[in-house]
């Protein structure tokens, strides 16, 4: 993964077809996507339950763009070399997850692999600051997360905007997940975020059977968010 500033859209596999996932995959991939989202939830520290380290590993073939795992678990360090072997090349964890998140952050890396922190809507930028030197991605999380299709928080904005000042010239990719539209990805983008996660966003309205509708479903994103001065 060569690191750019660049727009990035992710849609979230939470979105798609269980059934189908190798051909949903191929499908957003086709139609453009630059990174596939994978939420894994455990149904404690997020109210859901999703998918774990077998599904990731079942997939991994299918994804030739980059598999972005954001791990919605605690306690989390106890899964991270599960993850890792199933092929993410971004894991991210929360801070909020457990008391050791530094030790979390070290884990991801000595597995080879680009480490994320994710902050829930509560929580402030300020959480992120002694953590940047461990980190390749930070997760602004702009719904409560657990469920998709949520109505995105516009407070999380100036969370962005911080985070972006504190960042600086570091290679740190600043991620949104919760709410992206063509309304909603201008905003973040314009704060400083480049990897907008989508679910609902982009699966809305197609299938595997008409996969031109996610294709124009992740265009108006990126061309909102391409459009916002950054």
């Amino acid at each position: 993964m060569t690191f750019s500033r660049a727009i990035k859209i992710a849609p979230s596999i939470l979105s798609a077809d269980f059934a189908n996932f190798g051909q949903e995959i191929r499908a957003i991939e086709d139609q453009g996507c630059d990174w596939v989202h994978v939420d894994v939830m455990d149904g404690h520290f997020v109210p859901n339950l999703t998918f774990g380290p077998q599904l990731c590993k079942a997939i991994r073939p299918h994804i030739k763009t980059v598999m972005d795992v954001h791990l919605m678990i605690a306690p989390v360090d106890l899964y991270i070399d599960a993850f890792c072997e199933a092929g993410a090349d971004v894991l991210t964890a929360h801070v909020e997850a457990g008391p050791h998140i530094h030790r979390t952050l070290q884990a991801i890396r000595s597995n080879g692999k680009k480490a994320g922190l994710a902050l829930n809507p509560g929580t402030p930028a300020e959480a992120a600051r002694e953590l940047l030197d461990l980190v390749d991605l930070i997760c602004v999380m702009t719904v409560n997360p657990g469920f998709g299709g949520q109505k995105f928080i516009h407070s999380q904005i100036d969370k962005v905007r911080a985070l972006r000042a504190m960042i600086g010239d570091r290679p740190i990719h600043i991620e949104i997940d919760g709410g992206i539209t063509p309304e909603t990805a201008p905003l973040v983008a314009a704060a400083g975020a480049d990897v907008l996660v989508a679910g609902s966003g982009v699966f809305s309205g197609g299938s595997v059977a008409k996969p031109q509708v996610y294709g124009q479903n992740i265009r108006a994103i990126r061309a909102a968010a391409e459009a916002a001065p950054r």
